[in-house]
Protein backbone atom coordinates (compact mmCIF):
# COMPACT_ATOMS: atom_id res chain seq x y z
CA UNK A 1 0.00 0.00 0.00
CA UNK A 2 1.37 3.49 -0.86
CA UNK A 3 2.72 5.81 2.15
CA UNK A 4 -0.05 9.13 1.40
CA UNK A 5 2.35 12.33 1.48
CA UNK A 6 0.76 15.62 3.30
CA UNK A 7 1.06 18.25 1.32
CA UNK A 8 -0.20 21.51 3.72
CA UNK A 9 -1.26 21.01 7.67
CA UNK A 10 -4.51 21.49 8.53
CA UNK A 11 -5.73 25.39 8.99
CA UNK A 12 -8.63 26.04 10.98
CA UNK A 13 -10.69 28.75 9.03
CA UNK A 14 -13.33 29.20 11.94
CA UNK A 15 -12.90 32.54 11.86
CA UNK A 16 -14.24 33.26 8.17
CA UNK A 17 -12.38 35.92 6.07
CA UNK A 18 -9.92 37.01 9.02
CA UNK A 19 -8.14 33.28 8.92
CA UNK A 20 -8.09 33.66 4.97
CA UNK A 21 -6.42 36.73 4.98
CA UNK A 22 -4.09 35.60 7.54
CA UNK A 23 -3.39 32.71 5.73
CA UNK A 24 -2.51 34.80 2.35
CA UNK A 25 -0.67 37.72 4.86
CA UNK A 26 -3.00 40.74 3.23
CA UNK A 27 -5.65 42.26 5.60
CA UNK A 28 -8.66 43.18 4.00
CA UNK A 29 -7.51 46.94 2.89
CA UNK A 30 -4.01 45.22 1.59
CA UNK A 31 -6.13 43.10 -0.67
CA UNK A 32 -8.72 46.27 -1.95
CA UNK A 33 -5.38 48.22 -2.57
CA UNK A 34 -4.22 45.53 -4.29
CA UNK A 35 -7.32 45.29 -6.32
CA UNK A 36 -7.40 48.98 -7.22
CA UNK A 37 -3.17 48.91 -8.33
CA UNK A 38 -4.69 45.91 -10.68
CA UNK A 39 -7.63 47.75 -12.17
CA UNK A 40 -5.46 50.86 -12.61
CA UNK A 41 -2.74 48.85 -14.47
CA UNK A 42 -5.58 47.37 -16.38
CA UNK A 43 -6.88 50.24 -17.55
CA UNK A 44 -3.12 52.03 -18.43
CA UNK A 45 -2.40 48.70 -20.72
CA UNK A 46 -5.60 49.06 -22.59
CA UNK A 47 -4.40 53.26 -22.83
CA UNK A 48 -1.19 51.98 -24.57
CA UNK A 49 -3.11 49.58 -26.68
CA UNK A 50 -5.27 52.58 -28.15
CA UNK A 51 -2.80 54.73 -29.61
CA UNK A 52 -3.43 56.66 -32.29
CA UNK A 53 -1.57 57.56 -35.63
CA UNK A 54 -1.11 60.97 -35.24
CA UNK A 55 2.50 61.29 -33.27
CA UNK A 56 1.55 64.61 -31.37
CA UNK A 57 -1.43 62.79 -30.24
CA UNK A 58 0.25 59.69 -29.16
CA UNK A 59 2.48 61.07 -27.37
CA UNK A 60 0.16 62.65 -25.03
CA UNK A 61 -1.71 59.69 -24.48
CA UNK A 62 1.45 57.47 -24.29
CA UNK A 63 2.66 59.78 -21.37
CA UNK A 64 -0.37 59.80 -19.78
CA UNK A 65 -0.63 55.69 -19.79
CA UNK A 66 3.02 55.65 -18.59
CA UNK A 67 2.04 58.08 -15.96
CA UNK A 68 -1.04 55.56 -15.17
CA UNK A 69 0.72 52.57 -15.21
CA UNK A 70 3.38 54.34 -12.55
CA UNK A 71 0.63 55.08 -10.18
CA UNK A 72 -0.61 51.34 -10.65
CA UNK A 73 3.29 50.08 -9.13
CA UNK A 74 3.36 52.78 -6.50
CA UNK A 75 -0.13 51.19 -5.27
CA UNK A 76 0.60 47.96 -5.65
CA UNK A 77 3.98 48.58 -3.12
CA UNK A 78 3.60 51.06 -1.10
CA UNK A 79 -0.63 50.94 -1.19
CA UNK A 80 -0.67 49.38 2.18
CA UNK A 81 1.50 52.46 4.18
CA UNK A 82 -0.27 54.79 2.20
CA UNK A 83 -3.33 54.14 3.30
CA UNK A 84 -2.51 52.94 6.99
CA UNK A 85 -2.41 56.45 7.74
CA UNK A 86 -6.15 57.16 6.75
CA UNK A 87 -7.53 54.15 7.86
CA UNK A 88 -6.32 53.57 11.22
CA UNK A 89 -8.95 56.00 13.15
CA UNK A 90 -8.13 57.04 16.62
CA UNK A 91 -11.13 56.32 18.88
Amino acid sequence: MRKLTTLAKPIDMSGGFQDFFDTIGLTGGGLVTKGVAAVVAVIAVRMLLQLSSDPKGALKKGSLAVGTLFVAVVLALYGDTLFSTVTEAKG
